[in-house]
């Protein structure tokens, strides 16, 4: 194995920034959905990812002023992603903790009743064997 200074190894090239690309004629822009991502944010922040989503949402609608349309597209794509999830984890979690509710209290009514009637059926069986 050779130890010695300076190794003989080609230096990697540093790296080059993204050039802009152009859209292509036809093709519409990429959304940002950033009234989503706001609106997300404020009154639908389930685990935070309202919040992801409108960070996603500023960097697409960024790359999108500054030209970059594929950029702004896959972090679109991630904006509405999040959004998606943040919508149905507010929406749904709620509904469903609502059913176990429901479900839960239909169930607890009718063990009730059960354990009523069976009581009222031991009390009044036990007295009429005594006489």
């Amino acid at each position: 194995m050779d130890t010695s200074y300076p190794r003989e190894d080609p230096l990697p090239a540093p790296p080059h920034k993204r050039q802009p690309s152009a859209p292509a004629p036809g093709s519409p822009m990429p959304r940002d959905h950033l009234l989503w991502s706001v609106f997300n944010t404020l009154y639908m922040n389930f685990c935070c990812l309202g919040f992801v989503a409108l960070a996603f949402s500023v960097k697409a609608r960024d790359r999108k002023v500054s030209g970059d349309v594929e950029a702004a597209r896959q972090l679109s794509s991630k904006a509405r992603c999040y959004n998606a999830l943040a919508t149905a984890g507010s929406v749904v979690l709620p509904l469903l903790l609502a059913a176990l509710v429901i479900t839960g209290a239909i169930h607890l009514s009718k063990l009730t009743q059960e354990s009523i009637s069976f009581f009222a059926y031991q009390f009044s069986g036990a007295n009429e064997e005594d006489k």
